[in-house]
């Protein structure tokens, strides 16, 4: 049966921004990006099954839960009253990002190791260009809800440092305290959650307590030992064909 009630808007891909102009349609497109977070969220936990991803996602979770209610709590309208639905305090494009950058630069920088180039020089180069990266993506996404008139500064700031609180708090609790000392009240509570029987059904893991880049470089020489395996068995089968095909 249809429903023949008032209509609301569902503001989440609903973005508006100059058409005479590149650039406003280039931060229109940048201030989308933050939805491909959530799908790689619900991959990467599928995929994987790390502990770290889950905590990370549960926590991205959170911040926009909180964000909805101090939104409705303050209730501070938006710089143009006209542009998005809801309320405009605190951006929650801004909390959104600063979250994510935050919680996984701390991972990078105290728990995982990049494979090494061979060069202590580029591979502190190249840790530089993710960080930078990661704190860019956020700075442009923060940038263009307000470039696009949808919060203003003050907003934004405070979107920023409650993301950025939320995410460094986070791994501190989960994952800096409960490694650095695996016997405090933290790290028994860790201990416990991945001895769950629910959590060992689910086949959960925290490889960073084993490898230091999580077991990507061991997974890696597996499948390789397996493909160089698998590529000698076919060429040899096929040398035999050939072999058999030449006598016939």
């Amino acid at each position: 049966m249809r429903h023949e009630g008032p209509k609301a808007s569902l503001d989440l891909t609903h973005v508006l921004y100059d058409d005479g102009s590149y650039f406003s349609m280039a931060l229109a497109l940048v201030t989308l990006s933050p939805i491909l977070l959530m799908a790689s969220y619900a991959a990467l936990a599928v995929q994987t099954r790390e502990f770290l991803i889950i905590v990370m996602w549960a926590g991205q979770l959170f911040g926009e839960l909180l964000n909805w209610v101090m939104k409705r709590t303050i209730k501070q309208e938006r710089p143009i009253e006209s542009i998005g639905n809801g309320y405009g305090f605190p951006s929650s494009h801004s909390q959104y990002m600063a979250y994510f950058a935050s919680f996984l630069m701390c991972h990078l920088y105290f728990r995982h190791r990049f494979s090494s180039t061979g060069s202590k020089l580029i591979d502190f180069l190249w840790r530089l260009v993710v960080y930078a990266a990661l704190i860019g993506w956020a700075g442009l996404v923060a940038y263009s809800r307000y470039y696009l008139g949808y919060h203003n500064a003050y907003q934004i700031l405070w979107g920023l440092a409650i993301g950025t609180t939320l995410g460094v708090s986070l791994y501190l609790i989960s994952e800096a305290i409960p490694t650095r000392y695996p016997t405090s009240p933290l790290g028994r509570m860790k201990a416990a959650i991945l001895n769950n029987p629910i959590v060992l059904w689910l086949q959960l893991r925290d490889g960073w307590a084993v490898w230091a880049d999580g077991g990507r470089e061991g997974e890696w020489l597996r499948w390789r030992k397996q493909f160089e395996a698998q590529q000698k068995s076919q060429n040899w089968e096929a040398k035999q064909k050939s072999l058999k095909q030449k006598a016939n």
